[in-house]
């Protein structure tokens, strides 16, 4: 059975993940939209280059054009589903403290409910 892909909702219903997407290249969106697919099919067994671990139950979706780098943090939640937590355009080689307190928060918001 595929696991499920969600985005992380604000309380006003809002997508910080799906309104990045809209504001990236085509090209990027296309590569992040084929790693969630293989994603969903082989779920924790997807290892790099198309997922990496970060730490704290974190990981991230990788993908990579010839305008930038860019990544989605994301974590697997009960009930085989991968939740979507925060996209950003990577300028460091090391992911930047600032994004994985980010989506740690947003993960903990959601454990917590």
């Amino acid at each position: 059975m595929e696991w499920k892909i969600e985005f992380y909702k604000t309380k006003d219903n809002k997508s910080p993940v799906e309104e990045w997407l809209e504001s990236i290249p085509v090209t990027a969106i296309a590569k992040i939209t084929r790693n969630m697919l293989m994603l969903r099919k082989f779920n924790i067994t997807l290892k790099e280059p198309y997922v990496k671990p970060l730490g704290d139950k974190l990981y991230e979706i990788r993908a990579k054009d010839t305008k930038g780098i860019y990544r989605v943090i994301y974590f697997a939640y009960t009930g085989k589903r991968f939740i979507m937590l925060h996209g950003f355009t990577k300028k460091t080689q090391k992911t930047p403290t600032k994004e994985l307190k980010l989506a740690k928060k947003r993960m903990e918001e959601i454990i917590d409910g």
